[in-house]
C-alpha cells in the first residue's frame, strides 16, 4: 500500500493539535534523513526517541536502527501512529513521560545501551537533555532538534552572551556539536522560530579523577546571578566570605573580579581544585 503524506495521515484521523504540547511534526523526509545520519544511528543500535509526534522521525528511524523505543505523551496520536508507522515492526511506542520515569523504570523498558534522538517541544528542551545527560544510564549520544537560540547555548564558547551553565553541563558530559540549523518552514503546522540539530557525544569518563559532584556545583553557581562576579556567586553558593572567595580565585589563577562566563570548563577543573584542597564544599 502507497505510503500516506502526513497532511494525508493527519485528515484522515481528524487529528487536532495540542498547542500546550508544543506540537510540530516534521513532514521533509531529507530533512528526517539528515536528522538520522546526523545521529549516527546504525543497525545494531538501540534508539530512545522523546516525542513520538505523528511517527515521521520514528519510521526515519527504524530503517536505520535495530530497534526504536518511542516515548509519547499524547494519547490522542494513537490512529495517527496506526497509520505512519504501518508495516514498521522494529519499532514500539510507549504512552510514557519519561520525565517522571525512574533511571531503573527506563531501563527496564528499553535496555542498555542507547541513543537518544529527539524533535524535542521547546518548552521541555533542557530539562529533558540533562535528564539523560545527569543520570548513570548508558547513554552513547543524544541528537536532539531545538529551538535555534537553545542549540546555540548548548555549543556556545567561554566569553560569549549564549555561554550559560547548560553549556558547561553539556561539555562536562562530553562534546556537543551543532550539525546544521532548520527553517521553521519544514515543519507542520510551522512555528515561530527556526531550530537547530545537538549531536552530544557522552563520555562518562571525562571527569575521572575529578570532584564531579563539586565542579558541577561550581559551574552552576558561577551563573546563578549572571550580573555578579565569580567571587559573589561562590559567595553565596559554598557559604563563604567573598574575601575568601576572591582569594580561591586568585590562587587558582584567575582574575579575582572574574565573571563566570569568561572561564572554560579548564579553568572551572582548576578552580574546582582550588576549592577541593582547601575543603570548600
Amino acid at each position: 500500500m502507497e505510503e500516506l503524506t502526513l497532511r494525508e495521515i493527519l485528515a484522515a484521523t481528524s487529528f487536532r493539535f495540542n498547542k500546550a504540547l508544543g506540537q510540530n511534526f516534521i513532514s521533509d523526509k531529507n530533512l528526517l534523513d539528515a536528522i538520522v545520519s546526523d545521529s549516527g544511528v546504525g543497525e545494531e543500535d538501540t534508539v530512545v526517541e522523546i516525542g513520538t509526534g505523528a511517527g515521521t522521525l520514528t519510521r526515519a528511524l527504524a530503517t536505520r536502527a535495530k530497534r526504536v523505543i518511542s516515548f509519547e505523551v499524547d494519547r490522542s496520536l494513537e490512529p495517527v501512529l496506526a497509520l505512519s508507522l504501518r508495516g514498521v515492526d522494529n519499532a514500539e511506542v510507549v504512552f510514557r513521560d519519561v520525565l517522571k520515569l525512574s533511571d531503573e523504570g527506563l531501563a527496564d523498558i528499553v535496555g542498555c545501551p542507547f541513543k537518544v534522538v529527539a524533535n524535542l517541544p521547546y518548552y521541555v528542551t533542557t530539562p529533558m537533555v540533562m535528564r539523560f545527560v545527569e543520570s548513570d544510564l548508558d547513554v552513547k549520544s543524544l541528537t536532539v532538534m531545538v529551538q535555534k537560540e537553545v542549540a546555540d547555548r548548548f555549543v556556545a564558547k567561554a566569553g560569549s552572551a549564549d555561554y550559560a551553565a547548560v553549556t558547561l553541563a553539556l561539555e562536562m558530559a562530553g562534546r556537543a556539536t551543532l550539525t546544521r540549523t532548520v527553517s521553521r518552514k519544514l515543519f507542520y503546522p510551522m512555528p515561530n522560530v527556526d531550530s537547530a540539530v545537538v549531536r552530544l557525544d557522552i563520555n562518562r569518563d571525562k571527569l575521572a579523577g575529578e570532584n564531579a559532584a563539586l565542579l558541577h556545583k561550581l559551574a552552576r553557581s558561577a551563573f546563578a546571578m549572571r550580573r555578579k562576579t565569580l567571587a559573589n556567586n561562590l559567595s553565596v553558593a559554598f557559604n563563604i566570605s567573598k574575601q575568601d572567595a576572591a582569594a580561591y580565585i586568585a590562587e587558582a589563577g584567575f582574575d579575582p573580579l572574574v565573571r563566570g562566563e569568561a572561564l572554560t570548563l579548564r579553568d572551572f577543573i582548576k578552580l574546582a581544585r582550588t576549592l577541593d584542597k582547601a575543603g570548600v564544599q
